[in-house]
């Protein structure tokens, strides 16, 4: 089975590598002995992410989620990489593919599927829902100092 590499850490930042996209289905996610999702990583962990998750997850032609889920806090964005397939929020099915993002909110019950003919991959970002303020909008401060590489 296929694992993270870290690349570097320091007090203020971690980095890692999950490898190329095209070989996520290496990765095998065990939720349980009986329960294993193939083409899933979760990558929060492993950066010491303290106010988000991810995940990767590729679907091979023909596969699915296979079940619907939703959170009790947490929305998530959708970034759909490459492929094609379908996205299902509350019972509405609409079309995905590379360059789709898709928000869903704590209490949409979701699922996807790639009906496609390529693996349909994508990077899912979990947050708590509701946190976002304007004053989080200007959060970033540009430095007046140069970059050097």
């Amino acid at each position: 089975m296929k694992e993270i590499k870290k690349m570097a850490t320091a007090e203020n930042f971690s980095a890692i590598s999950v490898g190329k996209l095209s070989e996520l289905g290496d990765y095998v996610l065990e939720l349980s002995p009986e329960v294993k999702i193939p083409g899933k990583v979760f990558g929060g962990a492993a950066l010491q992410a303290t106010g988000s998750e991810f995940s990767f997850q590729m679907f091979q032609p023909g596969t699915e989620t296979g079940f619907l889920h939703t959170h009790k806090n947490h929305e998530e964005l959708y970034f759909f990489l490459s492929g094609k397939g379908e996205f299902q929020v509350d019972g509405q099915v609409f079309p995905v593919e590379e360059g789709s993002v898709v928000r869903v909110s704590p209490d949409g019950k979701r699922s996807v599927r790639n009906n496609g003919t390529t693996p349909l991959v994508m990077l899912c970002v979990q947050y708590r829902g509701g946190t976002f303020t304007a004053e989080d909008a200007t959060d970033g401060v540009i430095l007046n100092e140069p970059v050097k590489w």
